[in-house]
């Protein structure tokens, strides 16, 4: 174990302490503004109608909250791969196990989502790229070209990254924000959102549902990368929680101008069978093309091609950080804990992402089938930066010169909001998700096993199993797609106050780990 130690911070010292605020707001913007803006908004109107508003604001300020609790967590202790190491500083490998392989999964789905994106839209103007609502093997060979891509820009060292992404993000927020303009001022109909069924034409729970399965949670949940990149950051303490606002707050105005914006330009005409009915190939580009702007047509499919590649870049580089970490914790094989020391960046994990990635394109070759998944997969690991947050300040890891005001509030609204969104998900789609937990748990039991970690491993982490447990108990149960046992809102309520308890149960569970184990040093 002590050699596993020493060789990580070895490795760790060969990480660049480079990054400063305006990389890492473009590096937080670069990742939230990917296929994200292009398709989100017509996949939330197409689930909820207009009321699709309400969950981008619900979305947003649960994200801004996860965003404050996981700034405090950098800065007390920034680290590459920080988001799958902190849950084993709190709460011991089981705890980690659970929270790093869902990540990693969630992370790992980004680089083929985005090059699905990107040949999605191209196929309104190269035929036979997509079908049916799903790539083509034509298709699917030009996603992994753009994966390689990916992993080239990466490869030679986190500067060219942040110069590369820098360049790319101011171009990625320039052309949104014309496009939400352009459409309110060109076509704006505002009948849209009070007609054709109301507000909430299929009701205001299914548009909490949207949160994590139409692209909500997927499009926000880039800020994350911010921290994952803490390690390489010449002052964390000052530019975290700077960058981290900044990102949230412009993404949350972004996409309820973009969510607008698609409302008001849809056609009347198409809006006779419902929202349910209206389905574009490139939204916002036929809408530009119906309203007559083709100059915006052709930005916006060039645009197609640069905004999910600048995301797919930014997750390819964070999630190399969490393959990173969870080889540190054990969870995955030690020969990914090495850095090149030629260009500062952990390149095995560069490669083993790549291609493990590639299996997302085969099961799920279309952009919306991926998001439904790795939405609901984000979701699951905010609710331990909660945990780790409060542990941290009970055992002095974090101290009173690097603790953020309000997070005796944020911290537990976060976990129980988390927890509502992934209820909120409905039955149908989280059923989805249990295959990949379990794969997670089996692959914990054989490192348990084989390191033969004891019990003590395990006593950090049963109230995470127990939190999951029953939340996909009272999905079965509840009125969003289960079996309507629970009516709303009282099925909610329940969710909130269980949650409540045990965040609680979560912060004894991990101070009392962190009290009987080596302290956490820097």
């Amino acid at each position: 174990m002590t050699a596993t130690l020493d060789t990580a911070h070895v490795e760790d010292a060969k990480l660049r302490k480079t990054l400063g605020y305006w990389s890492l707001v473009a590096t937080g913007l670069g990742s939230v503004i990917g296929s994200g803006w292009l398709f989100s908004a017509m996949y939330a109107a197409q689930s909820a109608g207009p009321a699709a508003l309400i969950a981008w604001v619900i979305g947003g300020l649960l994200m801004l909250a996860v965003a404050l609790v996981f700034a405090e967590l950098g800065i007390a202790r920034p680290e590459s791969g920080g988001l799958v190491r902190y849950p084993l500083y709190t709460n011991g490998r089981l705890a980690a196990s659970i929270v790093g392989w869902s990540m990693w999964v969630c992370y790992l789905g980004n680089p083929p989502t985005e090059a699905a994106g990107v040949v999605q839209y191209a196929s309104s103007y190269i035929p036979g790229l997509y079908q049916d609502k799903q790539l083509t093997g034509p298709g699917i060979a030009v996603a992994i070209g753009l994966m390689v891509v990916f992993v080239l820009v990466n490869y030679f060292g986190v500067q060219m990254f942040a110069r590369t992404n820098n360049i790319v993000t101011a171009i990625k927020v320039l052309i949104p924000t014309a496009t939400v303009v352009l459409l309110i001022a060109s076509g704006f109909d505002g009948s849209n959102i009070s007609g054709h069924g109301g507000f909430a034409p299929y009701g205001y729970g299914v548009a909490l549902g949207t949160i994590a399965t139409a692209g909500m949670v997927f499009a926000y949940t880039g800020f994350r990368n911010i921290v994952e990149l803490s390690g390489e950051v010449s002052n964390p303490r000052k530019h975290i929680p700077a960058a981290l606002v900044t990102t949230l707050l412009v993404t949350i105005v972004l996409y309820l101008g973009l969510q607008v914006a698609y409302l008001g330009a849809v056609p009347a005409s198409m809006l006779g069978g419902g929202w349910h009915g209206v389905n574009f190939d490139s939204p916002f580009a036929q809408l530009a093309l119906l309203l007559g702007m083709s100059w915006l047509y052709w930005t916006l499919i060039a645009d197609s091609m640069l905004s999910p590649s600048g995301s797919g870049i930014c997750y390819t580089a964070c999630n190399a950080r969490n393959s990173f970490g969870l080889a540190k914790n054990g969870f995955f094989p030690q020969w990914l804990v090495r850095v090149s020391p030629r260009w500062g960046v952990p390149t095995r994990a560069l490669v083993a992402n790549f291609v493990i990635g590639i299996v997302f394109l085969l099961p799920l070759p279309s952009w919306h089938q991926i998001v439904s998944i790795t939405g609901t997969l984000a979701v699951f690991t905010f609710s331990i930066g909660s945990v780790s947050l409060l542990a941290f300040r009970r055992t002095g890891v974090t101290g009173p010169e690097n603790r953020l005001r309000g997070m005796a509030v944020v911290s537990p609204a976060a976990f129980v909001i988390s927890a509502l969104v992934i209820y909120w998900v409905g039955w149908s789609d989280l059923l989805k998700t249990i295959p990949i937990v379990v794969v997670g748990l089996v692959w914990y039991a054989v490192t348990w096993v084989r390191q033969r970690q004891g019990a003590g491993e395990l006593r950090g982490g049963w109230w995470l199993l127990a939190h999951l447990a029953f939340l996909y108990l009272v999905s079965i149960l509840g009125s969003f797609d289960g079996l309507g046992v629970l009516p709303a809102p009282w099925d909610s309520a329940l969710v909130a106050v269980v949650s409540f308890g045990v965040y609680f149960w979560g912060t004894a569970s991990a101070t009392a780990y962190m009290r009987r184990s080596e302290p956490v040093s820097g």
